[in-house]
């Protein structure tokens, strides 16, 4: 079986092409670019760089959430587009559980953390124990100043991965000694990670139609129509 991987939800952008669990290739950019502007000609250039039609993929994965709600929607809709067209299925995948399959082999405690601004974070909490990966807390929009609880009371080194990470670790590596950063390798999504993720669950794969973000809170502008709601109701 073969698995066309994508990911657009934070700052950076990449596409793979998995063959069971065997990567043939992966295109990565972290450029100041939108992702509507990268991701179609990078899925094209790895389709030619592995000398396989779009029409020989069997299935779709992508990363459905938390992350830039316009990341999250561009990558969506290019996976939507692909496999309505090819008739094929599609898996979303957390983009917290897809950070943290890059420590897939290694026995540790993984924090996968994406910069939610206004001092929150998206985060979750996993063990590997060789390749059995186990959620220790769910994904979530909570502030920086509850992730170092969750971390503290985590009895053992952590290693923070995603966008959000270095932030982390510069703020509470004095308080938090444990804590490790993931080196510039692993620290982003890797496409080839979401295809590993989305392996397991390959018997729940879904018509393109159902694939959905899981923005976890609302975006930006809904956030702040509210507040001008509640300050208006309070003014009354």
């Amino acid at each position: 079986m073969k698995i066309l991987a994508m990911d657009t939800s934070s700052l950076s952008a990449s596409c793979a092409l998995l063959e069971e669990d065997v990567v043939l290739g992966e295109c990565f950019a972290n450029v100041k670019l939108t992702h509507s502007q990268t991701i179609m000609p990078m899925v094209q250039s790895l389709l030619s760089q592995t000398r396989i039609p779009l029409e020989a993929v069997d299935l779709f994965a992508v990363t459905d959430g938390p992350g830039s709600f316009t990341g999250l929607r561009i990558g969506l809709s290019a996976v939507k587009g692909m496999a309505h067209a090819l008739g094929r299925r599609c898996i979303g995948v957390s983009t917290l559980e897809a950070l943290a399959y890059q420590y897939r082999g290694v026995d540790c405690v993984v924090a996968p953390v994406l910069d939610a601004r206004c001092s929150q974070v998206y985060t979750a909490l996993f063990r590997w124990n060789g390749n059995q990966l186990t959620r220790l807390e769910k994904d979530s929009a909570i502030p920086i100043a509850q992730l170092e609880k969750w971390l503290k009371n985590a009895g053992e080194p952590v290693f923070l991965v995603g966008d959000g990470a270095k932030l982390c670790y510069n703020s509470m590596k004095e308080r938090v000694p444990g804590i490790r950063l993931a080196s510039p390798a692993l620290q982003f999504v890797r496409a080839s990670s979401v295809a590993l993720a989305a392996l397991p669950d390959i018997a729940n794969a879904v018509e393109p139609s159902a694939l959905v973000p899981a923005y976890l809170r609302l975006p930006q502008a809904e956030r702040e129509l509210l507040a001008k709601q509640k300050i208006s109701g309070d003014g009354k």
